[in-house]
């Protein structure tokens, strides 16, 4: 099976970085030099391992004891390989957890049951559990995953798993998520992680499989259904670039020169598969082209298909640049029709990132692939209340908040629903004043 990327997310304190850390160190993944820098002696408890500094590497994590930024760790069991991303829990690095989230296979939701009143069989969750929940579902991570953590520390873990477990089931029915499991671990002691710990003794009535046992049978990201090719363009390399060191090398190592005379247009296939006699057309300026050669990101021949990157010749020099696309030609001469309608007035789903609050009117910059367009929001439509899953009215969005807003362009862009592609159905608003990310758009 392919490596499996996933994050960890949750609320605050939940201890994602210490189950990432548990990962790491039970599937024997961490060096030496690294786990004596994490090691701590003293007289009273001995030598302890400060797992969640195996992730935490900003200082500025170090000393506040948090999650920042999104942390990317390395991993394999005998089964798989794992790339792990370890995201911040707290509301303002909600960003940092949507960047994570949007490239997922699979996201492990981590529920802390010692923050939660678990001798009540209709408890609340935490509002940071269900706005990470939502937001998974918002950007179709794949496979779902609730992780129970801390039962080592409450008095009756059976009886909080089972609760917190209810809990969890009614609000997936209520908001529409398939959840592939809920378990029961404890990440500080390792129980139920990769070992299987306590579970021969049937703890807190679970008799499943472990953590990375359900790791290591997740599915990876369906390829995306058959589709029109969409390329959109990240660099141009020009003629006789690799020749002076900035070419990349080849399969052997050696330095490789593009062909010569020609420009070639790098990128990562956004949708369908682009192969040598493909007829192109260029967006915005409407040219087309025949496809000449394709190059694989060891610059050998080869067709490239969605999701890997390529470099792409055409038969003749046409103006294209970074932000462009190569898509499909449509079987007409008309300049406007290509499979992928350009839209200027969109709809969409926006996660509102930035501490300034969204106000209809005023103009943002929108970056979908490597294309920026200026955006105004022309209203919101509706808010989402995290906690009754209601749509209510509203005339703005606050920090962290989900919800619909109308979206008009200065120029159009060529884009499906984000249900059908992530690559084409996603953009992000910038603000123009701050260069700070507003929100995350997904588009309907």
């Amino acid at each position: 099976m392919d490596a499996l990327r996933f994050i960890t997310c949750g609320s605050v304190d939940d201890g994602k970085s210490t189950l990432i850390g548990r990962l790491l160190l039970d599937s024997k993944a961490v060096l030496q030099d690294h786990l004596a820098g994490v090691t701590q002696h003293s007289a009273s408890a001995g030598e302890q391992i400060d797992l969640a500094r195996l992730t935490d590497g900003l200082i500025a994590e170090r000393e506040q004891g948090i999650t920042i930024d999104v942390a990317y760790r390395y991993f394999s069991s005998e089964r798989r390989k794992f790339i792990i991303g370890d995201a911040p829990g707290h509301e303002q690095y909600t960003r940092n957890m949507v960047t994570a989230a949007s490239s997922a296979d699979a996201a492990v939701l981590l529920v802390d049951a010692t923050k939660l009143d678990w001798q009540r069989p209709d408890l609340p969750l935490l509002a940071q559990t269900r706005r990470h929940a939502l937001l998974c579902h918002l950007l179709r991570v794949p496979s779902l995953v609730f992780a129970v953590n801390k039962l080592d520390a409450v008095a009756d873990a059976a009886l909080a798993f089972e609760h917190i477990r209810a809990a969890l089931q009614r609000f997936a029915e209520q908001a529409g998520l398939a959840v592939h499991a809920v378990l029961p671990i404890s990440a500080l002691k390792g129980w139920n992680v990769v070992d299987r710990g306590h579970l021969h003794e049937g703890w807190c009535g679970y008799h499943g499989p472990t953590l990375l046992e359900v790791l290591e049978h997740l599915p990876n990201t369906a390829p995306p259904p058959e589709a029109a090719l969409a390329f959109p363009v990240q660099w141009v390399e020009k003629p006789g670039a690799a020749d002076v060191g900035t070419g990349a090398a080849g399969a052997d190592g050696a330095t490789v020169a593009s062909p010569s005379g020609r420009r070639v247009f790098w990128g990562r296939v956004a949708a369908g598969r682009i192969q040598a006699g493909d007829e192109v057309q260029v967006f915005p300026s409407g040219q087309r082209a025949r496809v000449v050669q394709v190059l694989n990101r060891c610059r050998e021949p080869q067709a490239v298909a969605a999701g890997h990157s390529a470099g792409v010749l055409l038969e003749r020099e046409l103006d294209v640049s970074r932000g462009d696309w190569l898509l499909a030609s449509a079987p007409t001469a008309a300049p406007a029709a290509i499979p992928y309608p350009a839209h200027q007035h969109l709809s969409a789903t926006v996660a509102w990132l930035d501490d300034e609050a969204l106000q209809p009117g005023r103009l943002y910059w929108a970056l979908h692939q490597h294309r920026w367009v200026k955006a105004k929001v022309l209203r919101v439509l509706h808010r989402l209340d995290i906690h009754t899953l209601e749509q209510e009215d509203a005339e703005r969005l606050e920090a962290n908040a989900i919800g619909r807003v109308e979206l008009q362009l200065q120029a159009p862009l060529p884009t499906v629903a984000y249900a059908q592609s992530r690559a084409l159905g996603a953009l992000i608003l910038v603000d123009s004043a701050s260069h700070r990310t507003a929100a995350a758009v997904l588009l309907d």
